[in-house]
């Protein structure tokens, strides 16, 4: 018979193995919407830059 406490324990770390992957895309999923905001800035003070020189 499996001990309460050990079934518990397994399954929390079941449960932290499954949520890992899903955490770290979260966080390489901001990482590319921070490139993305930089990039659009980049090529708005660019736009700006033409604009001023015409």
């Amino acid at each position: 018979m499996v001990r309460p406490a050990f079934a518990r324990y397994l399954l929390l770390a079941v449960t932290i193995a499954a949520l890992a992957p899903a955490l770290s895309a979260c966080n390489t999923t901001a990482g590319v919407g921070e490139d993305v905001s930089a990039t659009g800035r980049a090529v708005t003070r660019g736009a700006e830059e033409v604009k001023r020189g015409l």
